[in-house]
């Protein structure tokens, strides 16, 4: 069998998703425009959901599960943020407005009394439980987790119903924008791994009824934003390299290292280096980057076997011995 081809095109692409599309046709679609086979995504959308995408392209590619990293109080963890509506009075098989209703409620007298304040009294007061803070939550059977090797959402296609257990997310920060009716426009920043619309389905519940979610839209990843974005209509053959982001963006989560030469080159032979090396440059893991600005590995702390703790070693490289 051939050798495919090494990449000839790397960077990142921050792409606007529109409505209609899953996040790997979005993929296919920037295969095409940039002309390079290795293009990949971090973090999926559902086809009915828009917003902030991330591509890595090339050597992007290795460094995808950086890409929602941000420092929260001194410490690294993950961040997303969505808005999205939560229509009141009836659930559905996806928790979304893609599903078919399961259940109705009649949740006139409590829809009347509803005001922003209340709402959001509610969502504060239930820290830590189920809609803030550090909490426990099932993942949804329409999902893209993977159980035994198979994605949830074809299992619950196929009408199987596995068994999940809870798993820890953070919300850092539920708003609610808007009661209209029935439907409330929420905010919410949280960790990777969260479902909002579960978060929807377990507001209807505190609510007194039920609840599903609709027009979910994702508006940052880490720190990249929709104002990063590019709609996918306004790419073309002609103008989508213009649109690519260095491959150090991928990292710009990271606290960052700033290698010299001595570095560099015990950098380049993949060696374990003490951990005091980086330590002052701000929470593991770090983006190694040399004289030029480039993005030469990532290091994470590491327990040696024979000298213990206080080292690190490189998660990738990017450069060879010279």
């Amino acid at each position: 069998m051939a050798r495919r081809k090494p990449a000839q095109v790397h960077g990142l692409l921050v792409v606007d998703k529109p409505a209609g599309m899953t996040s790997h046709d979005v993929v296919d679609r920037a295969r095409r425009l940039l002309g390079e086979r290795k293009v990949g995504h971090s973090g999926t959308l559902d086809p009915d959901a828009t917003g902030v995408l991330l591509l890595g392209v090339g050597d992007a590619t290795r460094l995808l599960r950086f890409l929602d990293n941000v420092t929260i109080d001194g410490q690294l963890t993950t961040s997303k943020s969505y808005t999205g509506t939560v229509v009141l009075g009836s659930e559905t098989t996806t928790l979304d407005a893609a599903g078919e209703v399961t259940a109705t409620y009649d949740m006139t007298q409590i829809i009347s009394r509803l005001t922003i304040e209340l709402v959001q009294e509610i969502v504060d007061g239930n820290v830590n439980q189920q809609l803030l803070g550090h909490i426990m939550q099932v993942p949804p059977m329409v999902s893209a987790l993977k159980v035994d090797g198979q994605r949830l959402h074809e299992l619950a296609r196929a009408g199987i119903e596995m068994e999940r257990d809870a798993r820890p997310v953070t919300v850092h920060s539920f708003k609610v924008l808007a009661v209209r009716g029935n439907l409330i426009d929420i905010d919410v920043a949280c960790s990777s791994g969260t479902y909002i619309r579960t978060l929807a389905s377990d507001l209807g519940k505190l609510l007194g009824g039920g609840a599903h979610l609709c027009d979910l839209r994702r508006t940052s990843i880490g720190r990249f934003g929709i104002s990063d974005a590019v709609k996918l209509d306004d790419l073309s053959p002609d103008n989508a390299h213009s649109f690519l982001q260095p491959v150090l963006e991928c990292v710009r989560g990271l606290s960052r290292f700033d290698a010299d030469d001595e570095v560099r080159v015990a950098v380049s032979f993949g060696k374990v280096l003490p951990e005091a090396t980086f330590v002052n440059s701000g929470p593991a893991p770090w983006a190694v980057v040399d004289a030029i600005d480039k993005l030469i590995a990532v290091y994470e702390p590491f327990a040696h076997p024979k000298v213990g703790d206080g080292m690190a070693r490189p998660l990738i490289v990017f450069i060879t011995p010279s």
